[in-house]
C-alpha cells in the first residue's frame, strides 16, 4: 500500500516539475527542451531523483547546471503546490533513453531502406 503512495506522489512531482521548468528563468533551461522522464522519491519523502533527458545533446552540461542552479527555487514551489509535510530535496540524473530511441530507431530505419533497394535490385 505505501508504494501505490510513493507512485502517485512521483506522479504528481513529475507533473508540478514539468510545470514549474517553465517558470524558471534561468537561459540555461530556458534555451533547452527537457523532458522529465521518470521520479523516483524515497519512502520517507526527503529525497527525489528526477530523470530528465535532453533533446540537444550539446547543451547537457549547462542544462544541468542550470538545473542544479534552480533546484532550491524548484524545492520550495514543490513543497508549496504539493503540501507535503517534508519537501524533497532534488537529486537530477541525465536520462539517455530518449537518445537511444531515438538513434535506434533511425538504425531500423535504415535497415528498412536497405532493404527495399535490395529488393528493387533482384
Amino acid at each position: 500500500m505505501a508504494s501505490n503512495r510513493i507512485n502517485r506522489i512521483n506522479e504528481e512531482i513529475q507533473k508540478e516539475l514539468s510545470a514549474l521548468l517553465r517558470t524558471v528563468k534561468d537561459p540555461r533551461i530556458q534555451d533547452t527542451m527537457i523532458s522529465i522522464t521518470r521520479v523516483e522519491t524515497t519512502s520517507d519523502l526527503r529525497y527525489t531523483k528526477v530523470y530528465v533527458s535532453f533533446l540537444q545533446e550539446e547543451k547537457v552540461k549547462e542544462a544541468m547546471a542550470g538545473l542544479k542552479s534552480a533546484g532550491g527555487y524548484l524545492r520550495r514551489q514543490l513543497g508549496s503546490n504539493l503540501k507535503l509535510r517534508y519537501s524533497p530535496e532534488i537529486v537530477w540524473s541525465v536520462d539517455d533513453s530518449i537518445t537511444y530511441g531515438a538513434k535506434m530507431l533511425k538504425l531500423i530505419n535504415s535497415l528498412e531502406v536497405n532493404k527495399d533497394e535490395d529488393s528493387d535490385e533482384s
